[in-house]
């Protein structure tokens, strides 16, 4: 499988803002919805392609040293903003209570994913436009990161003081940790960048 550097995969993906990656999907022969049901993987498969990625199933189709997000925006008020949260990273207990910050896997996650954002035309829409492409390299003295810090580590506290159980979505101004979809049951939880988050990281990049 073909490996690249973050730096060269964002390269690659802005030469795609303002085309559609539905059209680009059928032209590579990439099913979305032609089947009459959603394939819930496609716009990542088509973002992997024009990243410079080859899809290989024996193997993980990232990077070096990122990975690739799909965020949703659409317009409210006529203001483009972020549909929905952006899942992270699964909340292994122990590791949580074990690992700080800067040393858990929600840290090593957060730095290194190449955010994608794509308009979101409704339901099964017949285009999906690639608005912007965003790579943050943060640093532990920005105060945006010092603020997602304080999110984990209250999480983090609460988790060793409460229980597993106690972890919600209300804690947390940038990250939440709450159940991951229907069907998980309670004992599931996982660390998701809320929206407002996610709209500043496209700020950032700007």
């Amino acid at each position: 499988m073909k490996m690249i550097t973050r730096t060269v995969a964002v390269q690659n993906l802005k030469k795609y803002i303002g085309q559609d990656l539905r059209a680009i999907a059928l032209k590579k022969g990439i099913t979305t919805y032609e089947t009459g049901k959603q394939n819930k993987g496609w716009k990542g498969l088509v973002l992997e392609r024009l990243a410079g990625l080859e899809t290989n199933v024996s193997k993980a189709p990232n990077g070096l040293n990122f990975e690739l997000k799909s965020v949703s925006f659409r317009y409210a008020k006529d203001v483009l903003v972020p549909k929905e949260t952006m899942a992270i990273t699964m909340i292994n207990p122990e590791e949580l209570k074990r690992d700080d910050f800067f040393h858990s896997h929600c840290w090593a996650k957060l730095k290194a994913v190449v955010f994608c954002a794509v308009k979101w035309n409704g339901k099964n829409a017949k285009s999906a436009e690639l608005l912007k492409v965003a790579s943050l390299d943060f640093v532990k003295e920005d105060q945006l990161i010092k603020e997602i810090q304080a999110d984990y580590e209250f999480i983090r506290n609460k988790l060793i003081k409460e229980g597993f159980d106690a972890l919600t979505g209300v804690d947390g101004k940038w990250i939440q940790a709450r159940t991951k979809g229907a069907g998980h049951g309670s004992e599931s939880r996982a660390f998701y960048a809320r929206t407002g988050l996610v709209k500043k990281i496209f700020e950032i990049a700007s």
